[in-house]
Order: C-alpha cells, then sequence, then structure tokens
C-alpha cells in the first residue's frame, strides 16, 4: 500500500512507499508497475539512472525541451532538499515551484509528469538518489 499526496503543483507528488520494518533493518517495494498506475501515475519507466553528490552540492534545474519525461526520485542514502518547477506553457501553475525534504529515514519519493525541471541540494555529507524515467536521456535535448 502506498500513500499518494498531491502538492499545490497538478501532476508533482509525493509518493509514501508502505515501509517494512523489525529489529533486522527494513523492506521497502520503490516501484511495482499496477500499483503505481491504480495510484494514477500512468506513465511507462524505461530507464533507471543513480547518482551521487556531496553536501552542498547543487544539481538542476534539469529537464528535456521535445522529449520531455517523467520521473520518480527515490533518495536511497542521506538527504536532499528537492523541488519541481513546472515549465508546462499550459498549465495553471506554469512557473510554479515546489520543493519538499527527501531522506533516506523518511521513505517519501517525489513523482513528476513530463514538463518540470527537477534539481536538489544536497544537505547531508552525502546522497545517492535514484531516479526512474519514462524516456532515456537525450544529450541534444
Amino acid at each position: 500500500m502506498i500513500k499518494i499526496k498531491k502538492t499545490k503543483l497538478d501532476g508533482f507528488l509525493v509518493i509514501e512507499p508502505t515501509c517494512f520494518k523489525d529489529n533486522r533493518g527494513f523492506f521497502l517495494e520503490t516501484y511495482q508497475e499496477k500499483i503505481y498506475k491504480a495510484a494514477g501515475i500512468k506513465d511507462s519507466f524505461v530507464q533507471d539512472n543513480q547518482s551521487r553528490s556531496i553536501k552542498g552540492v547543487l544539481r538542476g534545474m534539469h529537464f528535456q525541451i521535445n522529449r520531455p519525461q517523467a520521473q520518480i526520485i527515490t533518495v536511497l542514502r542521506g538527504c536532499i532538499y528537492d523541488i519541481g518547477v513546472d515549465l508546462r506553457k499550459n498549465s495553471p501553475t506554469f512557473g510554479h515551484s515546489f520543493g519538499i525534504k527527501l531522506s533516506d529515514d523518511g521513505y517519501r519519493q517525489v513523482y513528476m509528469e513530463p514538463g518540470f525541471a527537477h534539481g536538489f541540494c544536497v544537505l547531508s555529507d552525502f546522497a545517492d538518489l535514484h531516479y526512474k524515467v519514462s524516456r532515456t536521456y537525450d544529450p541534444h535535448d
């Protein structure tokens, strides 16, 4: 079971997957197509990426113009301040942003539809992020 929370930006969601903890550690499903689609996330994801950045690094704002990507962001280790900016010209929230703190102890993800720019700043000594994307990266876009 997952909880989906809407934000002030249509198409930018906070996801809280169920985390099963005991004295040995924890287990967390970070994606299951059937569950995410039932929750309204209809994109097909075709590529997974992982990055590591050190404290104070600011990454962003990243986006693709002609082949925009939907993304699901998960922090595997560390803590970040994550932000999305709505670049969809026909959106009522065009140009608006939403930010949220994500960490490895919060068990939260963010989802953004195609058409958002994405960036983050690392708050911990380092942060490892996992990205699911709906289109492959195009370095010319």
